[in-house]
């Protein structure tokens, strides 16, 4: 049975090109950067080469991107970096109740060594509102952090209209792009953030490589301490084999954008317009217009969310219950929660992620399949049967 893949939220395939592009450096330029003989300076070559590929398509300088192992490792460094370095001036930090957990867990993180942090309440869209955040900026703020879109439920935030406010605090802006880098339009200066976060393995390049972008003067105290690489801020040897695969991927993915954004979103409205148009008892989760091209999640109640994943498995195609970093756990999602969702509704959810490599075909197959497993599990539901006779 062929497997349909509709999370591209949690990972993506790595594209071909993505891999041969990376295959000499594992074979033929394989030195290491810090080396002073040919092989080596070969290799510093092709870090200074993608280093500055990837600044000019985020509009930053090549001296403010900074290479980690994942997009967790930049959240952490971003968020520790600047409340080390900032601690004598405030120990007060903003973000939002629907962070990723490599950001929430760093501010809990923070909250055990003396930090206070807010964690600002969304709408019914996930959405923050920009009042709030201003209202909670005290003069001991040393940093806010909003991601720039949910993981979840795919809303995007008002990052430009926060940053700038931000700005006009001087107060350091970082945002957790990890899921719209590659997917909608990121430039570091038209969102008028200070640090952004991102991740290889989201946009069809390796898992194990990130980025944490820190505009000039605004990267904080080091994560990791050893050796002198990225600019004596982060020691560890380059990996440059999956620094290329991630700049290729990245201009694959610029290049492509407007016609991967339209192909995307007409699958993803036609997930949805399918299912809020034939199946009772639904909920779209996240916000109708400012979500991403590719996220669909939707509840479905009185059925539980990991039953319905395992009979869409059973039919081939793989979908989520939420974010990736927990979805082997059986309490309900954070995010939802946070948008008024009660936990039955909550744990009757399913997010459905699009990539460009996605099908008409394959969302053809879903809509068949989706209305029938629905019915086999709200036929065994009491809940579902008792609604009924009502």
């Amino acid at each position: 049975m062929k497997k349909i893949y509709f999370d591209n939220a949690a990972t993506t395939r790595v594209k071909d090109k993505v891999v041969e592009s990376m295959l000499p450096y594992f074979t033929e330029i394989y030195g290491n950067p810090s080396s002073v003989h040919g092989i080596g300076r070969d290799a510093k070559r092709a870090l200074d080469t993608q280093r500055a590929a990837i600044a000019e398509m985020l509009g930053a300088k090549p001296r403010e991107i900074f290479f980690t192992a994942s997009g967790s490792e930049a959240d952490n460094w971003a968020i520790k970096g600047v409340a080390g370095a900032n601690a004598k001036k405030g120990k007060h930090i903003i973000t939002s109740s629907i962070e990723h957990h490599a950001v929430l867990h760093t501010c809990k993180f923070l909250e055990g060594r003396g930090y206070e942090v807010t964690y600002l309440p969304v709408d019914s869209y996930g959405k923050v509102s920009v009042k709030d955040l201003e209202d909670a900026i005290r003069k001991d703020t040393i940093l806010i952090t909003i991601m720039h879109a949910n993981n979840e439920i795919g809303t995007i935030q008002p990052i430009a209209e926060i940053g700038e406010i931000a700005k006009s605090k001087k107060i350091p802006f970082h945002t957790d792009a990890v899921q719209t880098v590659g997917t909608i339009p990121v430039n570091v200066n038209d969102l008028n953030v200070d640090m952004l976060s991102l991740s290889g393995h989201k946009i069809h390049a390796p898992k194990g490589i990130g980025v944490l972008y820190a505009r000039s003067g605004r990267v904080g105290d080091n994560l990791l301490h050893g050796g002198a690489q990225e600019s004596n801020k982060r020691a560890g040897t380059e990996n440059i084999p999956y620094i290329v695969g991630l700049s290729t991927a990245m201009q694959m993915a610029l290049e492509n954008m407007e016609l991967n954004t339209t192909r995307t979103k007409a699958m993803r409205d036609d997930i949805i317009s399918f299912v809020m148009k034939n199946i009772d008892y639904v909920r779209l989760n996240g916000h109708p217009v400012d979500r991403l091209p590719g996220n669909v999640n939707i509840s479905f109640e009185f059925v539980e969310g990991e039953s319905l994943l395992l009979m869409l498995d059973m039919k081939g195609i793989c979908a989520s219950s939420g974010s990736a970093c927990t979805s082997g756990s059986l309490d309900p999602s954070h995010v939802l929660l946070a948008t008024g969702l009660t936990h039955e509704i909550a744990h009757g959810s399913v997010r459905f992620s699009l990539s460009d490599e996605n099908t008409n075909e394959e969302v053809k197959y879903l809509k068949e399949v989706l209305p029938g497993i629905l019915k086999t599990l709200r036929n065994i539901s009491p809940l579902y049967n008792e609604r009924k006779v009502r």
